[in-house]
């Protein structure tokens, strides 16, 4: 049995299993062919956050498999109500799958300890593996062969950007971060976050700067996210004067390759980390993006459950 806590869980052949899967799933589901490899199964999703793509993603990628899928909200009381041990062991018993989208890292971490079924993170304060699994989708899907590609981030390093640095490193990509001092990664735990130097394939680099011109140069994506995440109301003003300059507009995506395209994990804010200009141009593939959330975390699914 296997769990997806992060993305150092699983080796680069793996990874690129994964989107194996994801692609032929997402090709016969073009060509109206419904296999069902999860016939019967079970996913219990937990949901401590709101949520667009993950719930409908992991919904609707269940019944397509074949599965069904129960949403479970603040009613259980995850951790308060009942303790992560009891609720983890109480739905090992009852369903295949667990997927738990929430505050707190190490709850994901005790909840795959005490599963005797495999645990999904589907959105932490410190991970957003299924988000990357998605990203890395999409880029394949219209570049093809992702080794020595570059990837540019613009921006706070925050949970999506941990898990890119990680799929850059498992795919051999070269991953450039542009933020200012107090949001950059320390470059000091960049190994540690990666798992190790061993865990990266031949072609990974990572650069950290506070230039963003300088990091979407050469890139075949600028990928940015909200600059206050849930939770961070708190912080909104400061955080909005220091991550100004790292807005993504079209001059900087002009910096970028021809081909470059943009990404963000959504929601946006519109006006603050993108403009509305970059969104809507023919640069943007956050819907292609938002839409592989479904096929990348279908093939998920199918790895996890064995069924390949």
């Amino acid at each position: 049995m296997r769990h997806f806590i992060t993305l150092n869980d699983i080796n680069a052949d793996e990874f690129n299993r994964m989107l194996d899967i994801s692609a032929s799933i997402k090709e016969q589901l073009k060509q109206g062919n419904y296999s069902q490899p999860l016939k019967d199964k079970v996913l219990a999703m937990i949901f401590e956050k709101q949520s667009l793509r993950t719930r409908v993603s992991f919904e609707t990628g269940m019944y397509q498999l074949g599965g069904n899928s129960i949403y479970l909200g603040a009613e259980i009381g995850f951790g308060k109500r009942e303790s992560i041990k009891d609720i983890a062991e109480v739905l090992s018993s009852m369903v295949n799958i667990i997927m738990f989208r929430g505050m707190k890292h190490q709850s994901v971490v005790e909840l795959s300890r005490y599963s005797s079924v495999p645990v999904i993170n589907g959105l932490t304060d410190e991970a957003h593996p299924c988000q990357a699994l998605a990203d890395m989708f999409t880029l394949r899907e219209i570049f093809g062969e992702l080794r020595g590609r570059k990837l540019a981030w613009v921006g706070d390093a925050n949970n999506v950007a941990v898990s890119l640095l990680r799929a850059s490193a498992k795919l051999g990509m070269k991953f450039s971060v542009a933020a200012p001092k107090k949001f950059q990664f320390d470059p000091k735990k960049i190994d540690t976050l990666i798992g190790g130097k061993n865990n990266a394939t031949d072609g990974y680099e990572i650069e950290l700067t506070d230039d963003p011109f300088k990091a979407v140069k050469n890139s075949i994506a600028v990928y940015t996210d909200v600059w206050v995440s849930m939770g961070q109301e708190a912080e909104e003003e400061e955080r909005k004067k220091i991550l100004n300059p790292y807005q993504v507009n079209a001059k900087l995506m002009s910096a970028a390759r021809k081909d470059a395209i943009f990404l963000h994990c959504l929601p946006a804010r519109r006006g603050l980390e993108v403009t509305d200009e970059v969104m809507d141009s023919s640069q943007s593939k956050v819907i292609l993006q938002a839409e592989n959330r479904l096929h990348a975390q279908k093939g998920l699914l199918v790895w996890l459950s064995g069924n390949l």
